[in-house]
Formats: structure tokens, C-alpha cells, sequence
């Protein structure tokens, strides 16, 4: 746990987990007990988990003179890896992390090795630009829920442990995002400029780099439908949908398994998929 200053005036709290030259970064509004991330990185992945400027332990911002919160994220994960020394990496994230990781792919290809997509969408520009967070706060939409119920024994103990394992710092740092200046912000949709569907859609298909989704058929936010889309734009995609899950995808494990064995094929063959044999 700590603060890099990626350029002068601004500081991004991380927290840094496993070791080696493979890795994973992640930038998010807050990181929870349990991760996807996390789980990577006790399979080899030397991982380091981002709070976004503007939130929790990071610089905080008092003005509006951000023009597009997504971008700006996207570019303090690069100049994170490089105050660290880091050449190119993996991406995870979640939702609105996830909606971090498209901009970055867009605008620094050349330093993303692929893209761990977790309930990603994107959104449809054509149904909106305000951010989820937001409508709800101003009962545009009503909510609903992001954990569906199971009847899994463990996944219910890990549902109550995460709750109840909070840090005396981490309750510290949800307070730091109940500030007036971080209930203020309105970062909108991910790739919002692109103003509606089919340029969204086109923007998209210039994206090369592998590119996994792993989301639930109950999520309201990052609805089948906007990933089967995304993944029909991508040249080198997996998409990955489980049944009963909203948009807390909490089997951490077995996204896990999903995505080193994405990234091991990539990596020894040059295809998102298992080498094809003929006998």
C-alpha cells in the first residue's frame, strides 16, 4: 500500500501484490476484500491494483477541468507502469475499470499485452451518456440488484467474510469517497465521445490485442446483449457468460483459470484459443 506520484501534484494509492515480470494492472473507484486481480496474482502475476485520481486515497480533483474522466485513467495507468519501470502489461477490470481498460487499449495498444474484460459492455451511446452510478443517485433508474442470491454454501461465506474482513482503512478510504468533491464527479459512459452505436462499434473493431469477457446472464448494466456485441467487434475474443450471476462477478477462481489459460495461449501460439492439432 502506497502513493507514486506520476507527475508532479499527482499521486495514485496502489496496492501491490505477488511478484515477477508478469503483469496485471487494474485502475478502479475502490478494490474490494476479495478480487479477480487478486486471485491472479497467486497464479504467477505480479499485480498492481489502481484507485482512481479523483477517488479514495489518490489526488483528489475540486474543479471541472476534466473533459473526459475515462481517458484520464486510462493515461495515469501508463504513466503509473512507467514510473515503474514497467514496458507492457496486462489489463483487468471491472465494470467502470473495465470501461477504463477500453480506452487504454485504444489509445496505447503498443503497451497492453491483452484485456481481462470483466462485465464490460460497453454501454449503448444510443441509450445514454450519463454514468449508472448516477441515474441511480438521481432515481433516473431504479436499482436493482448487482449480486444475484445462490444457494452455494461458499459463496455465500465469502459474500458475508468480505464484508465483515473490512480494514479499519478501508472503511477510512469509502468515507474519503463520501467528500463532497467525490460526490460531485460525473464520469459518464465509457467511450461517451464516440457519441452513438455505430461509431462505437467501428472504434471497436480497431482493437487487435486478445481480448477476454466474462460476464453473467443477470447483469442489468453490462447486459449479454452489450457483450456479444463487443465480442462481435473484436478480431481475437473470448467471451465468457455464466448463468445467475448479475454484475458482481464474484467466482474469482474460475475467472482466474479462465484467464491464464486465455493468456498462456496467446502467448505460446499467437491465437486466443488452444492449439489446433491434426493428427
Amino acid at each position: 500500500m502506497a502513493l507514486c506520484e506520476i507527475r508532479a501534484g499527482v499521486q495514485l494509492y496502489y496496492e501491490e501484490y505477488g511478484a515477477g515480470d508478469r503483469y496485471l494492472l487494474c485502475t478502479q473507484i475502490g478494490h474490494g476484500y476479495y478480487s479477480f486481480e487478486k486471485e491472479m496474482a497467486k497464479r504467477g502475476f505480479h499485480v498492481f491494483l489502481l484507485t482512481n485520481r479523483g477517488f479514495g486515497r489518490s489526488t483528489h480533483i475540486f474543479d471541472d477541468s476534466v473533459e473526459n474522466w475515462y481517458d484520464m485513467w486510462a493515461d495515469d495507468v501508463v504513466a503509473f507502469a512507467d514510473q515503474m519501470g514497467i514496458d507492457t502489461f496486462c489489463y483487468g477490470g471491472s465494470s467502470h475499470g473495465a470501461g477504463s481498460g477500453w480506452h487504454l487499449v485504444l489509445r496505447h495498444p503498443e503497451r497492453v499485452e491483452c484485456f481481462f474484460a470483466i462485465v464490460p459492455g460497453p454501454h449503448s451511446l444510443d441509450e445514454g451518456k450519463m454514468s449508472l452510478r448516477n441515474m441511480v443517485a438521481l432515481g433516473l433508474i431504479e436499482p436493482k440488484p448487482f449480486q444475484m442470491p445462490t444457494d452455494d454454501p461458499r459463496l455465500n461465506e465469502r459474500r458475508r467474510l468480505g464484508r465483515e474482513n473490512m480494514s479499519d482503512f478501508d472503511r477510512e478510504t469509502e468515507q474519503l469517497n463520501e467528500l463532497p468533491e467525490v460526490k460531485a464527479i460525473e464520469y459518464g459512459r465509457p467511450l461517451a465521445y464516440l457519441e452513438n452505436e455505430e461509431k462505437l462499434k467501428a472504434a471497436l473493431s480497431t482493437i487487435k490485442l486478445p481480448v477476454l469477457i466474462m460476464g453473467g446472464t443477470d447483469d442489468f448494466i453490462s447486459r449479454p446483449d452489450l457483450m456479444v456485441r463487443s465480442a462481435e467487434c473484436l478480431d481475437n475474443c473470448k467471451l465468457v457468460i455464466f448463468s445467475r450471476f448479475g454484475h458482481n462477478m464474484d467466482i474469482f477462481e474460475e475467472m482466474a483459470e479462465e484467464a491464464c489459460r486465455f493468456y498462456k495461449n496467446w502467448k505460446e501460439t499467437g491465437y486466443y484459443y488452444e492449439p489446433v492439432i491434426n493428427d
